[in-house]
């Protein structure tokens, strides 16, 4: 029992001190790492069988034994020794210190010099001054003029006259279903988004409602012999009452004395605009709000969109005899006057000259428009004055190619001038008609002054209002 007892007292002590070693062994794993715990183990495990040899008695009838003892005990010592040390592990102070750079050589003037090198500045740099921006001429500020403000784009002005199509054909259905015994034509629409004469970013355009007449009961009176004098104004008189007393015509309901009455047609359809119409619903199934304008003399709609605002007049037109006439009476007391209109004749004209010698007449009509329209001394001359003036310089000038833009610009300028100091601008179509005649003095004044320095300084007209 003795015997057997040594052996098991030993096992405990082999095992407390392998818990202990155990302990160091995890310890040390986390204070060393990884690395030095291996190396610590390796040298303890050897301590450890040194010990063990020098504690425990060799065994009996084993003559190597003490020899074997010692190898094993010189081998373990080797390996001690043998065991790489870790590296040592940098401070972090000493990583964010900046390496030392080797020395530069000294200069050949500075080997023996006794006295301090003192560091001269170095030469400042020149500085270099901008190039100034270049000065654009006349005619790239025109060209630019265009392609910024008035070239609208295709998608754009595709939907707007979609747009207006669509509200032209509701105004359209309520004519015919609100007023079937009056024989009008179907609306048509005119303005610069179609023909191209005017400012296309502006959105202003014309529905034109034709008034069918029988030609057996009316008669056109021609501006001279009526009682304003004006060529530019036509009368429609009604013919043949003793054989066809009125109201054969579904158009005598109009008549004031023996004529057809522009102002009594117009108030008749302001009247159904404003009040007979339901524009919220209109508006509504065409995803925008349409309301008429009420207190104008002329018979406008506004159109708001989330995409584009369209300006609307509504235009009762006849046409007889080859004659294009609006209800658009003069200002006064005389009702009866239609207006001669020779828009149809100067789109052709104009396009017609710009294909034969492939010019720029459309493009320059589009920049003297927006900038007549946008100007407060000059919006009378925008329209059919400008169209007739570049039509009149066309008979002389023959060059109007894009590269001549600038001079025919200049031209058109100095000949307006012209005009205006003669009080006279006769129509191309119409040479007893002056295109200038109800423009007032003062207003002919405002015009000429601002167009004469414009002459001088064509850019005054370009600048943004």
């Amino acid at each position: 029992m003795a015997d057997f007892g040594r052996p098991r007292g030993k096992r405990q002590e082999d095992s407390g001190l392998g818990s202990v070693l155990d302990v160091l062994l995890a310890n040390a794993r986390l204070v060393l790492g990884v690395s030095g715990a291996a190396i610590l183990a390796i040298a303890t495990l050897a301590v450890k069988r040194l010990i063990d040899r020098a504690t425990s008695p060799p065994d009996e009838g084993d003559p190597k034994a003490e020899q074997k003892t010692l190898e094993e005990s010189w081998q373990d010592l080797a390996l001690i020794k043998t065991t790489a040390k870790p590296a040592k592990k940098q401070r972090r102070e000493y990583l964010s210190e900046p390496l030392l750079l080797p020395a530069r050589p000294p200069a050949p003037g500075e080997a023996h010099g006794g006295e301090p090198r003192v560091c001269s500045a170095p030469p400042e740099t020149p500085q270099v001054e901008p190039n100034p921006p270049r000065c654009l001429t006349l005619q790239e500020k025109l060209l630019s003029h265009y392609s910024s403000r008035l070239a609208k784009p295709k998608v754009e002005a595709a939907f707007t006259r979609q747009l207006a199509r669509s509200i032209c054909t509701q105004l359209q259905n309520f004519l015919r279903t609100k007023c079937p015994e009056l024989p009008f034509g179907s609306l048509f629409l005119r303005g610069p988004l179609l023909d191209g004469l005017g400012a296309p970013a502006v959105d202003h355009i014309h529905f034109m409602l034709p008034v069918v007449l029988e030609a057996a009961l009316w008669s056109l009176i021609p501006g001279e012999d009526t009682v304003v004098r004006n060529p530019q104004y036509w009368m429609v008189k009604r013919t043949d009452l003793e054989y066809f007393p009125r109201g054969c015509s579904p158009w005598d309901r109009f008549m004031v004395g023996q004529y057809l009455s522009s102002n009594a047609l117009n108030e008749t359809l302001h009247k159904m605009l404003v009040a007979s119409i339901n524009w919220p619903a209109i508006g509504s199934l065409l995803g925008s709000i349409i309301y008429p304008v009420v207190a104008s003399q002329e018979l406008r709609l506004e159109v708001q969109h989330d995409q584009v605002e369209l300006s609307i007049t509504l235009f009762p037109v006849v046409e007889m005899e080859d004659k294009v006439l609006l209800a658009s009476p003069p200002e006064g007391l005389v009702e009866n006057l239609w207006l001669e209109s020779f828009y149809r004749a100067e789109v052709s004209k104009v396009k017609e000259l710009d294909a034969s010698d492939t010019g720029v007449r459309q493009q320059c009509l589009c920049i003297l428009n927006d900038i007549c329209r946008s100007h407060p001394a000059l919006h009378k001359l925008s329209g059919s004055p400008l169209s007739h003036v570049v039509l009149h310089l066309s008979a002389t000038s023959l060059d109007w190619a894009e590269e001549s833009l600038a001079d025919r610009f200049q031209q058109v300028l100095e000949e307006l001038v012209g005009y205006l100091e003669k009080g006279v601008l006769p129509s191309y179509f119409n040479h007893k008609i002056n295109l200038l005649n109800e423009l007032s003095e003062e207003e002919i004044d405002e015009m000429g002054f601002m167009l004469y320095r414009a002459i001088s300084e064509p850019e005054l007209l370009l600048k943004d209002k």
